[in-house]
């Protein structure tokens, strides 16, 4: 495993955010984010949030480092007892998966803080096992990235997907996204090979989440769960 992700790995802690203080560092940091970037307006209340942030199936997990949130990333649950999601609002072509008893993944707003992208700290990579983590605890079919082109690469070679849909825009966003869409249960072990970082690793203890238990509102795949790691 790469040492600055190991070392990055026993410096972070990965929490579920629930309590509005928290919740308004994600809104913020996300606001920072975007603005850097250029794809949202300028707003006086420094903020970045939506209806999507309250629904029943949605999750919010951030990396912290010495207390600061530095990275953050919204889940959506998508079962046949919620078709909720952002991105199913933009490309709802995927419904069909979920309407065939298929369980979707659909990670949003992911953000890390611009002052860190600038240190060594390797944070894309760590971010990003929040949704594949999510997809072992949830047993999910398939796991979307709604991302920029500029984006998409990493997701192709390190994580799988492939691309499934043209850019089109979001709401309230300046710049188009495409959807990629990842086979899950086919590419699981084949990215755990290529990068076991995205996994579980029970060395270290802060790297593991808490996910919370949704269902009432997230109903699993009748296909069968995965052997834990």
């Amino acid at each position: 495993m790469d040492e600055q992700i190991v070392t990055a790995l026993k410096q972070v802690r990965y929490r579920v955010m629930t309590d509005s203080s928290d919740l308004e560092a994600i809104y913020r940091l996300r606001y920072t984010c975007y603005r850097a970037q250029d794809t949202i307006a300028q707003n006086e209340f420094c903020r970045m949030t939506d209806p999507f942030d309250e629904t029943a199936n949605c999750v919010h997990v951030a990396v912290q480092m010495d207390g600061e949130v530095l990275a953050a990333l919204r889940l959506h649950l998508v079962s046949k007892l919620s078709y909720v999601s952002p991105t199913l609002e933009v490309f709802p072509e995927i419904l069909d998966r979920v309407e065939d008893g298929q369980t979707v993944l659909d990670p949003t707003r992911f953000v890390i803080s611009p002052d860190v992208r600038k240190s060594r700290v390797p944070l894309h990579f760590l971010a990003l096992r929040i949704p594949f983590l999510a997809a072992i605890f949830y047993d999910i079919d398939w796991a979307l990235a709604p991302v920029r082109d500029e984006h998409s690469a990493f997701y192709r070679r390190y994580l799988g997907y492939k691309p499934e849909l043209k850019a089109r825009f979001y709401p309230g966003l300046s710049k188009p996204v495409q959807l990629l869409v990842a086979n899950f249960r086919e590419q699981r072990e084949a990215v755990l090979a290529r990068a076991p970082i995205f996994g579980p690793v029970g060395e270290f203890p802060n790297a593991n989440i808490s996910f919370p238990d949704l269902s009432e509102v997230y109903a699993p795949s009748p296909r069968g769960r995965f052997k834990v790691a």
